[in-house]
């Protein structure tokens, strides 16, 4: 799944540790994301959203893959 955590994350000058840190997740689970090799669960997903107070659809895109 596509999504936008790198360029909010750096737009705010956080490392993957301090968004980490924020999201009580490690660095490498915000990597994976960041790298589309995890896609976060759905509790997860919230908190990010939240965490950028943006909503979750506009952080995440899910393509339709047929």
């Amino acid at each position: 799944m596509k999504s936008r955590v790198r360029a909010l994350r750096e737009a705010r000058g956080w490392s993957q540790a301090q968004l980490g840190e924020r999201l009580e997740v490690s660095r490498q689970t915000i990597n994976a994301i960041e790298t589309e090799k995890y896609d976060p669960s759905l509790p997860l997903a919230f908190r990010i959203a939240r965490e950028f107070a943006e909503p979750i659809e506009s952080i995440f895109l899910f393509e339709d893959v047929p």
